[in-house]
């Protein structure tokens, strides 16, 4: 499974269905969302500050993501950014792989 940290930003709106159904019931839905695309919630937490949320999730592959995503930001009450997390080891991975290009100009 890939795993992603998604940064939601509530509007105002949003922030009054916080403040009505709680942070609890936030992570119920948000949880509930991603059981049912096959993933699973690492971790949720609430923040002051650039994002109200940030949410460690794993998911089966960048479709189920992007899903989330589209959904998500479709209520148009939160706006969320997906950012695809990679392992120390895929940095590895990738820095054995040889990459044939030639930059802008040279």
């Amino acid at each position: 499974m890939a795993k992603y940290l998604t940064k939601a930003k509530y509007n105002a709106e949003g922030m009054k269905g916080l403040l009505k159904d709680g942070g609890t019931s936030r992570q119920a839905a948000v949880t509930k969302a991603v059981k049912a695309l096959g993933g699973k919630v690492e971790a949720f937490y609430f923040a002051y500050g650039e994002a109200d949320a940030y949410v460690i999730v794993d998911l089966p592959d960048p479709n189920a993501a992007l899903a989330l995503t589209l959904t998500i930001n479709a209520t148009g009450v939160v706006t969320t950014e997906m950012v695809p997390l990679v392992t120390p080891k895929d940095v590895d991975e990738a820095v054995a792989t040889t990459v044939k290009y030639r930059a802008p100009g040279a």
